[in-house]
């Protein structure tokens, strides 16, 4: 399987890798991003504790969206 994956990766073209490794970097950055904003204790801006939780999850699962379409993309 992984064997697999990584032949799949040379396959492509130096744009298809830039694009998966900036599709992966986004998809980190929207995880760790939804991360920080449930969890940070000092969050600069003034928001309801509720209203934080529902826009950290609202990025995770955006992030986990990404994610999938990675997966799909690189299937090919």
């Amino acid at each position: 399987m992984l064997r697999k994956f990584i032949t799949n990766i040379q396959k492509k073209s130096l744009k298809e890798r830039f694009l998966l490794f900036i599709g992966i970097l986004f998809f980190m950055l929207y995880f760790v991003l939804g991360l920080i904003v449930i969890f940070m204790k000092n969050f600069p801006i003034r928001m309801p504790m509720n209203y934080r939780i529902a826009f950290g999850i609202l990025l995770i699962v955006y992030a986990f969206i990404r994610c999938v379409r990675i997966i799909n993309d690189n299937k090919e």
